[in-house]
């Protein structure tokens, strides 16, 4: 395989796991309306763990094939690219409000799921108890967080969920687009994990370092233009509770399952990386309280540190 043909397939591997997403997510809110379920629900389970999907479905394919380090570097990379990378661009573009909910409550469980994760990689793997643990614990926050917003929700909430996902979808075709969304997903996540391997057997850089990277940021990227559209159009709330909430998603949910299915070993994820994931989610907190808002010179100070790292990272 050529080098233009590996890219080829990498950026078309991209392209099938962002169409992908996009219909699974639109068909199973579009499903969920129908079928009941409230729009608030929808927005804080179906719409917010599906922009999260390509993380899971390229781990999942990467630790299948024998690629676990792109699986794991995948997620820890992500977690880094989601603070430094990308709430560091939207805090340039518009400086973000944090809402005090956040602060008290979202960045300090991300902060202890990150603990938690390096914790349990001290014996270098990731095996199935880990794994439940993990998913339960993915369960039990989506719950308690559906329990808190229904006592939070109020008229003008509600407005803006049926605004946003509103559709003349019927059933029949909500769910031919969450099994279409599926398979392009399986074919982009095939195509993406091999042309990274390629990629990283070309360049002699190891799996580790592509699964930090590229793979990182590239399935990060719905995160990205999630949280600069949010940006530009003032809405802080979207761009954290975003960034915030993949993480843990990514670490419950991604980490957990993938676990479950097979073990996962931390090779070639050295303490570097891991040190800079826990310092990447302790740092939001005491940047979050400065005045309640993420400055563009603070945003420039995460951007800054995302190239430093990534530059470190190559040989």
């Amino acid at each position: 395989m050529t080098t233009l043909e590996i890219f080829i397939y990498l950026a078309g591997g991209l392209i099938f796991l962002f169409i992908g997403a996009e219909g699974l997510i639109r068909g199973a809110s579009a499903l969920a309306l129908r079928i009941g379920i409230t729009p608030l629900v929808v927005g804080l389970t179906v719409v917010a763990f599906g922009t999260s999907t390509p993380e899971l479905v390229v781990s999942l394919k990467a630790a299948l094939i024998g690629n676990s380090s792109i699986s794991l570097g995948n997620v820890v990379g992500s977690n880094i690219a989601n603070i430094a990378l990308i709430l560091g661009i939207a805090a340039i573009i518009r400086p973000l409000d944090v809402h005090a909910n956040v602060i008290r409550r979202e960045i300090p469980i991300m902060i202890g799921i990150s603990i938690l994760l390096v914790l349990l990689l001290i014996d270098g793997e990731l095996g199935l108890v880990d794994g439940l643990v993990f998913v339960l614990g993915i369960v039990i926050y989506t719950v308690v967080n559906i329990m808190m917003a229904r006592k939070e929700k109020n008229a003008e909430v509600e407005k803006e969920f049926k605004e946003g996902l509103k559709t003349k979808l019927g059933v029949p075709i909500s769910v031919i687009m969450i099994l279409v969304g599926l398979g392009l997903m399986i074919l982009g996540a095939n195509y993406f994990v091999n042309s990274a391997i390629e990629i990283a057997k070309s360049i002699g850089v190891s799996d580790a370092i592509i699964g930090l990277t590229i793979v990182a940021v590239g399935t990060s990227l719905p995160e990205l233009i999630t949280s600069i559209v949010a940006a530009y159009k003032n809405e802080s709330d979207i761009a954290i509770g975003n960034v915030v909430g993949s993480n843990i998603f990514n670490i419950f949910g991604i980490l957990g399952i993938t676990a479950i299915v097979i073990p996962l070993s931390s090779a070639g994820i050295s303490y570097v990386d891991f040190g800079v994931m826990l310092f990447t989610a302790l740092i939001l907190l005491p940047l979050s309280k400065t005045g309640f808002k993420i400055s563009r010179l603070e945003g420039l100070f995460l951007v800054t540190g995302y190239i430093i790292y990534v530059y470190y990272l190559l040989p």
